[in-house]
C-alpha cells in the first residue's frame, strides 16, 4: 500500500481540544467549538491493538 505524506499530514496534523475532543487545524489558538485554550496536538502514532 502507497504512503502518501501529504494525505497523512493534512489527517494527522491537527489539535484535539481537551474538553470536547474537536479536531481543529493546527495554526489555532483555541477550540472553534467550545472556545477553550487546552488543545492538545493528534498523535502521530497509531494505537497499538
Amino acid at each position: 500500500m502507497a504512503v502518501f505524506v501529504e494525505a497523512r499530514e493534512r489527517k494527522l496534523r491537527r489539535k484535539i481540544c481537551k474538553d470536547c475532543s474537536a479536531r481543529n487545524p493546527w495554526t489555532v489558538e483555541q477550540c472553534r467549538k467550545c472556545g477553550s485554550r487546552t488543545l492538545r496536538p493528534k498523535k502521530m502514532e497509531r494505537k497499538a491493538k
